[in-house]
């Protein structure tokens, strides 16, 4: 039946909608994966010893010394990170209690972000022109008055080899990350409401994917980790050498 109604979706509906699975599947299989290592990890109990048969002699078994086991040291493996690896803390400081969130829209994806950690929306008044030589994520510079942002095509930022060719042509909004000079173009912009930590299945490791901070259970939709998220662009700019002021 599933496959039926994918097959009844357009081809950019259906894109979207498998990266969708793919992105709630990655939020929500982590707790599970972690629950296979715990119980691998759960001390293996030795056989006990068999007591001594009524043939052995009794002076015999008595006269025996047990034997001195010298536990081996287990070796201690040290986590190698490579230098470009980024992984954010499991629990962003904000998930702490409620929190005010905002949902938007991408290319037909929906994603909700903390109000506590954006820096403003701004509407898209004229067209954002990417600089020569920048990569496809990149749109251009927004000129302000105090802050020139620089705009990211939020679907070839997230949905990488799934966006819709008529993606940027939606767009409508810019959202800030934070205090950053950073901001995320995206078609519509939803009401806030208030979350609690309870509502959302938290992703423990983030080693893929390390904006995606958890899935929204009642919205079905994917949170994402402003700081995460802002640090990752500062570092894509950084390691490919790119001049986008």
């Amino acid at each position: 039946m599933a496959d039926k109604k994918m097959a009844q979706l357009t081809l950019p509906e259906a894109a979207i909608a498998s990266y969708l699975d793919e992105l709630l599947h990655t939020a929500t299989t982590t707790a599970e994966q972690e629950e296979v290592v715990a119980v691998q990890a759960e001390p293996v109990l030795s056989e006990p010893v068999q007591p001594a048969t009524r043939s052995q002699p009794a002076a015999s078994v008595a006269c025996e010394e047990p034997a001195v086991i010298t536990p081996t040291p287990e070796p201690v493996i040290e986590k190698v990170v490579p230098p470009d690896s980024y992984e954010p803390p499991t629990r962003p400081d904000w998930s702490a209690k409620p929190f005010e969130c905002l949902i938007f829209t991408v290319a037909g994806l929906q994603l909700a972000v903390p109000l506590v950690l954006l820096g403003a929306i701004h509407r898209i008044e004229e067209e954002i022109r990417s600089l020569p030589g920048s990569p496809r994520w990149y749109m251009g510079i927004r000129p302000g008055s105090d802050l020139n942002l620089k705009v990211v095509d939020s679907a070839e930022w997230i949905m990488a080899g799934r966006v819709p060719a008529d993606a940027r042509d939606n767009y409508r909004f810019i959202i800030r990350l934070d205090n950053s000079d950073w901001g995320l173009a995206c078609d519509n912009v939803g009401q806030s409401f208030t979350l609690d930590p309870e509502q959302v299945r938290w992703r423990t490791a983030r080693s893929q994917r390390p904006w995606l901070a958890g899935t929204v259970i009642d919205h079905m939709c994917a949170l994402i980790d402003v700081r995460a998220m802002a640090n990752l662009l500062v570092r894509a700019e950084q390691e490919h050498h790119l001049d986008l002021n």
